[in-house]
């Protein structure tokens, strides 16, 4: 075995410092550039982060150094290598049955008539990842060498690097069962098809010059995936024994990260792997199993899914107490890849200073985990002062003004602030109050941000342009959508949110207890990025936020405008929050943010307000013994939020790239008067879970992916609504998209929109013929 770093990372950003990788795909995707431009620029940028790992400690030749690139997502990266393609996608292979460039990025976005890959969150993080389709008839073979080529590309500029890969049994675990399979098809049932592939790549990297592979492998701590613990750990353990057992492969790094490993642990132990990567931030240290003898043990004590500085006493003492397993070597690391953290707290330049010393970016975990590593070789002693300093910092941080606010914590509540009236008595009161026809048609709430609306946002923030110039721009934006939807025949508006730069980032801005950041991107999915808010101190709402906009925009039009929130379990999701206290306490003081928020909305005459909650998936523990709990608070501070609200006042939430079956019973819960979802690429096959629960309230299944750039047809839509009308009562059904607009252009989505109309107004007839 190859000596493995005292001091790893699981994964660094791969989006580039100023989002370098998108400008550079969304340039080559829209032909303003060539592939040999786009290559250039990801091959500059993973030069680049190889150099400024080195610079940070980890080694340029001992695999501390991950190769974690990617152009879009790591688990297409890994079905595109293994040749684990649809079929409708199969006339895109090269001669050789390789697939390029181009090809990959065609099966992620879908083209013409071919849907794209569906798409869910990557276990319980705001990171998407795109949903492979596995059959029988799947032909597993190595069909892209690109992760070969990086290592050969590292080894040429004087790096051994750690490739990255996802691992088969999560691979297999994450995806779905093609069109062609037979009902009750398990793509897992196809492991040992697909391993002798995986043999063949570690192969093909072994040559190339990697010595250590990492193979992730987190569907080993999940409880929440079809397949069960006890099936993913016979799976790990009959992968690994092949894999293992190769004759020709580098030393095998397997990573768990997320959650505690628990029993599968013993799996890798007795598995011929030479490391394992336990997550000890979201897990604990675990008891000592047989076989760790011969094992390293990575410890990921430095967490890597959020930003604050953290303790780093506590993390060594961690690092200490698994020395004590009996394993050949301990190596400190971060408890997942670093994907989900901005690159570097010092590209913050108008972040307040006291509040900075508080964070830890991906750079700065890199140097906490470098300092944690020469404790491991060169004892506590070493690295005294750095433990002080976090000591310190974590002091400063629990003692300043504004992280606890007695007016916040002094307000009350009653079990009655959780609940409205019921669900009949406020379903009869609207019919009387809004008067909408059958199948109401609306939109999700953004619409999309163009380049005029960047340019004077960011002439604004540059102070080119006044405030009363900037208003001014605003209006006729919305003005412009208002007259869209009217001319469209859409019957619940909205204003289009250009005022708003993301749907989080504009009520952190508006809200005390929050900072944001000029350059704390962080990838969403694919080219698409965000930058999360610091959620610090307590939260409080100084004044109104959204009320001026949607009565501006209610002044614009006889029909019924929506008032547009975000809801508090999505704010906190896609944001970097306070780890001092319980999420459920940070929730509830968004929730009466919000409803204060919502009060002044209906004041104001706005009868439909719509509190997005697309993240409430995205929280739910991956262990089964921690979910209820997370489902309690979580519903109940979308509730507590919502609870104020009148009867006639239709309250609306929104949920996107989700299972919805395994949060259904925390759907209905929630209450809300209506709930839009994502439906059109899994091509409405949540209606069944909807239509088998009983699920009684307005639905909303989205019938028009906008997260592909296809414009779906009449007779497309039409065969979804068709469905959803087949199965659901119509009273309860709503027309709309997956998602918000705000990614898409204005051709694109108002060509759609005219199909939803068009398809919803075939639909219409035929009820009224019915009827």
């Amino acid at each position: 075995m190859t000596a493995f770093p005292q001091g790893t990372i699981l994964g660094y950003p791969r989006i580039g410092r100023r989002r370098e990788l998108k400008k550079a795909v969304e340039a080559f995707w829209a032909g303003r550039s060539d592939l040999v431009a786009l290559e250039q620029t990801a091959a500059d940028l993973r030069a680049a982060s190889r150099e400024r790992l080195a610079s940070l400690g980890l080694g340029r030749t001992d695999s501390a150094i991950p190769e974690s690139f990617s152009y879009y997502d790591q688990v297409h990266d890994a079905a595109v290598t293994v040749g684990a393609i649809p079929t409708r996608f199969d006339n895109l292979r090269e001669t050789d049955g390789s697939i390029g460039l181009p090809a990959y990025f065609t099966i992620a976005r879908g083209e013409g008539e071919r849907a794209a890959l569906e798409m869910t969150k990557w276990f319980d993080s705001n990171y998407h990842y795109l949903v492979p389709e596995i059959g029988p008839e799947t032909t597993f073979s190595l069909s892209s060498d690109r992760v070969v080529r990086q290592v050969e590309e590292a080894v040429a500029a004087g790096f051994v690097t750690r490739p990255v890969i996802v691992g088969p049994v999560t691979l297999l675990a994450l995806a779905k069962a093609s069109d062609a399979a037979p009902e009750g098809f398990d793509p897992l049932s196809r492991l040992d098809d697909l391993v002798p592939v995986y043999v063949e790549l570690l192969a093909r990297l072994r040559a190339a010059g990697a010595e250590w592979v990492q193979l992730d492998e987190p569907a080993l701590v999940s409880e929440s995936l079809p397949a069960s613990a006890e099936q993913l750990a016979d799976a790990a353990a009959r992968a690994l024994a092949i894999i293992g057992g190769a004759a020709s492969r580098p030393s095998i790094l397997v990573a768990a990260p997320y959650a505690a490993l628990d029993a599968s642990l013993a799996v890798l132990a007795a598995a011929p792997i030479e490391a394992i990567a336990i997550d000890l931030v979201r897990g604990s240290v675990p008891a000592a199993v047989e076989g760790l003898a011969d094992k390293v043990l990575v410890g990921g004590v430095i967490d890597g899914h959020n930003i604050w500085r953290g303790d780093l006493a506590g993390a060594f003492d961690k690092l200490e107490a698994l020395g004590a397993l009996g394993a050949a070597q301990v190596a400190a690391s971060t408890s997942t890849s670093l994907l989900h953290v901005p690159h570097d707290v010092t590209d913050e330049s108008k972040l307040d200073e006291r509040l900075a010393s508080w964070l830890a970016f991906a750079d700065q975990k890199v140097e906490q985990v470098v300092a944690l590593a020469r404790g491991l070789g060169s004892g506590r002693e070493a690295i005294q002062a750095e433990l002080d300093a976090a000591s310190a910092a974590l002091a400063d941080r629990s003692n300043a003004p504004g992280v606890r606010d007695g007016a916040v914590r002094s307000r009350e509540l009653a079990d009655g602030d959780f609940s409205r009236v019921s669900y009949a008595e406020r379903e009869a009161a609207q019919a009387e109050a809004l008067g909408l026809p059958a199948l109401p048609l609306t939109t999700i709430g953004s619409f999309p941000q163009t380049g005029d609306i960047r340019r004077a946002r960011a002439q604004y923030i540059r102070g080119e342009l006044s405030q009363d110039d900037y208003d001014t721009f605003l209006r006729r934006e919305v003005d412009t959508v208002v007259e869209l939807q009217e001319d469209l025949g859409l019957d619940v508006l909205v204003h289009g949110e250009p005022e708003r730069n993301d749907m989080v980032q504009y009520f952190a801005e508006n809200l005390s207890g929050f900072s944001v950041t000029e350059n704390g991107w962080v990838q969403s999915y694919g080219s698409r990025a965000t930058r999360p808010s610091i959620l610090w101190g307590d939260v409080s709402r100084p004044a109104p936020i959204t009320v001026g906009w949607s009565v501006y925009a209610q002044s614009k039009t006889a029909k019924h405008m929506k008032g547009m929130l975000t809801g508090p379990v999505t704010i906190l999701a896609w944001s970097f929050v306070r780890d001092d206290q319980p999420l459920g306490e940070t929730a509830n003081q968004v929730a009466l943010a919000l409803r204060d928020e919502i009060t002044d909305l209906e004041t104001a005459g706005i009868a439909i307000i719509q509190v997005d909650e697309p993240a409430l998936r995205e929280l739910l523990p991956l262990k089964k013994s921690d979910q209820a709990a997370y489902l309690n608070w979580s519903v109940n501070s979308f509730r507590l939020a919502t609870g104020g609200a009148a009867a006639a006042t239709q309250v609306h939430t929104h949920l996107c790239y989700s299972e919805f079956g395994v949060v259904i019973d925390a759907i209905r819960a929630l209450d809300a008067d209506v709930t839009s979802i994502e439906a059109a690429r899994s091509r409405m096959g949540v209606v069944t879970d909807i239509a088998e629960v009983g699920f009684d309230h307005g639905i909303g299944p989205g019938v028009y992916d906008i997260h592909s750039p296809r414009v779906p047809t009449v007779d497309e839509i039409e065969s979804l609504l068709r469905r959803a009308v087949d199965e659901l009562p119509t009273r309860q059904l709503w027309i709309n998209p997956d998602c918000g607009l705000k990614t898409r252009g204005y051709d694109e989505t108002t060509e759609s929109l005219r199909n939803i109309v068009e398809a919803t107004r075939r639909v219409r007839e035929d009820i009224s013929v019915t009827a």
